[in-house]
């Protein structure tokens, strides 16, 4: 790999030195970084069972365990992309780092809900420092040409691999020793990361400007309102204080995040952003399959580990079609279809795939085989491959560079906060058309009869609900898409594949 990377922050002596400052070093630094912040978006799936249990939750409430990780996440993104450029990457890389490793610490002492609640929510927070800096320190570090091709495909490589390597070691960790080492496992990955990046690492130069911390917080705890307030709908009912106060809180503070956003001399979302129907509408359209789509994880891990008695790891294993089908659509579309047909034509059939696939898992039933449940992966998995790299070219279309960064970032805020929105939206559905039954639990053969009839009957109706987010995903795209091909805009050079992958 070419030497083209910057310097070491502390330079280093003798043999240990010269090992530390190979550029094969400093990728693996940012590439283990990566990985921990895209397997926990996972890791925890597998395990959510055996925490129910440990911690005492809610059906409703165990969807916060993957909820508040994704909001911190996706909230804060921007934030920590703003605060890279104008602290230094370096300082906030390692700030996030840290903070991710003592979470986890954190999470795997957890010994009620509320605190393992707290350390998922810090852990997203890292993630957000961590990530976009990670990204920027690779490309820093790296000349243009092969050498950061080189970088930016393996680092894509693990991006899109992170979320089966996340449901594969959570099953693992959680049948071979318990769920508590989904979270400790990335303790000692923390500090080794953070040690080395602290000697290889340079800081990078820093820039003028203020930190628009109030729009990032309103925008976070608007969204965290709107969240809590679904959920607990399904829990309580929609006229109960628990309810409408999140609500109608999360309204107002998103009302303030349109003005203050307004105002800012550097907005988090510049709001001009907002206003191209293109780009709106592809981030509308990725919020709504990823909407669709996070259910799958959280219900069907479940079904299987409790209605199909699989065990953690096998569970794990059992989603690996997703991810598969996701890679190698994806590299279909970037390397061969957007240069034969039009970008909208292509977000349509891979958003009708995921609509299909959840349609056909809305006829689940509990004696359905592993081909079943693997067709489901498959459509879900080929059409979200198909959808998110032409949504992420139609996303960034017409973006000029001073406004490069908040767009591609606002790419991953949809995807996350869809994500949060659908899987509460989802959970509120499950509650209510269960009557409140939940997965688990011992009861007599009659009472276990009528709660797998109503959980069944839940599941129809949670995934006929998610395929309706992807069928508007599907009308967003046809009423507001571009309908004529345009190759010259689509002809990606292998750099900008690399990019196109890791913004999707």
């Amino acid at each position: 790999m070419s030497t083209a990377v910057t310097s070491p922050a502390t330079p280093a002596r003798g043999a240990l030195g010269r090992l530390l400052a190979r550029p094969s070093v400093y990728l693996l630094i940012i590439l283990a970084a990566q990985l921990m912040v895209v397997l926990d978006g996972t890791i925890v799936n597998v395990a959510l069972p055996h925490i129910q249990r440990s911690l005492g939750f809610s059906g409703t409430g165990l969807s916060w365990v993957l909820n508040i990780y994704v909001l911190a996440f996706g909230g804060l993104l921007l934030l920590g992309a703003r605060a890279g450029d104008l602290l230094g990457r370096r300082r906030v890389f390692l700030v996030g780092l840290a903070l991710f490793t003592l979470s986890s610490m954190l999470g795997g002492l957890a010994t009620s809900s509320t605190t393992l609640l707290i350390a998922r929510a810090v852990q997203g927070v890292g993630a957000a420092l961590a990530a976009p800096s990670a990204l920027s320190l690779l490309t820093a570090a790296f000349a243009p040409g092969a050498a950061r091709v080189r970088a930016l495909a393996m680092y894509t490589a693990v991006s899109a691999a992170g979320g089966a390597i996340g449901l594969v070691a959570g099953g693992l960790l959680t049948e071979l020793v318990s769920w508590r080492w989904v979270m400790f496992v990335n303790v000692p990955i923390g500090l080794v990361v953070g040690l080395l990046a602290r000697v290889v690492v340079a800081e990078t130069p820093v820039r003028t400007g203020r930190l628009d911390v109030a729009g990032a917080l309103t925008s976070t705890t608007g969204m965290t309102g709107l969240v809590l307030g679904l959920v607990e709908a399904g829990a309580r009912g929609w006229s109960s204080p628990v309810t409408l106060v999140p609500l109608v809180a999360g309204v107002v503070l998103l009302v303030a995040f349109v003005r203050i956003e307004g105002r800012a001399a550097e907005p988090v979302v510049p709001l001009r952003l907002l206003l191209g129907v293109t780009r709106s509408s592809a981030n509308a359209a990725r919020g709504l399959i990823y909407a669709g789509m996070f259910g799958v994880f959280f219900f069907l891990t479940q079904f299987l580990q409790e209605v199909q008695g699989y065990s953690p790891l096998r569970a794990g294993l059992a989603f690996l079609p997703m991810p598969v089908s996701i890679f190698l659509a994806s590299q279909l579309t970037s390397r061969v279809l957007v240069r034969r047909y039009a970008p909208r034509t292509i977000v349509l059939v891979g958003a009708a795939l995921v609509g299909a696939g959840l349609l056909v898992a809305s006829r689940i039933v509990p004696t359905w085989g592993y081909l079943d449940v693997a067709g489901v992966l498959v459509l879900i998995g080929s059409g979200s491959g198909l959808s998110f790299v032409t949504l992420t070219s139609l996303s960034l279309e017409g973006v000029a560079p001073a406004d490069a960064g908040a767009a591609s970032g606002l790419v991953n805020v949809s995807q996350q906060l869809g994500a949060a929105l659908g899987l509460a939206v989802l959970v509120n559905v499950f509650a209510v058309a269960t009557g409140h039954a939940q997965f688990g639990g011992a009861s007599d053969p009659a009472d276990a009869r009528r709660r797998l009839d109503a959980l069944v009957h839940g599941l129809h109706v949670a995934y006929g609900v998610g395929s309706l987010f992807a069928l508007a995903a599907v009308a967003l795209v046809a009423m507001t898409g571009r309908s004529r091909r345009d190759d010259a805009d689509f002809d990606l050079s292998f750099e900008d594949e690399a990019l196109v992958e890791l913004a999707g």
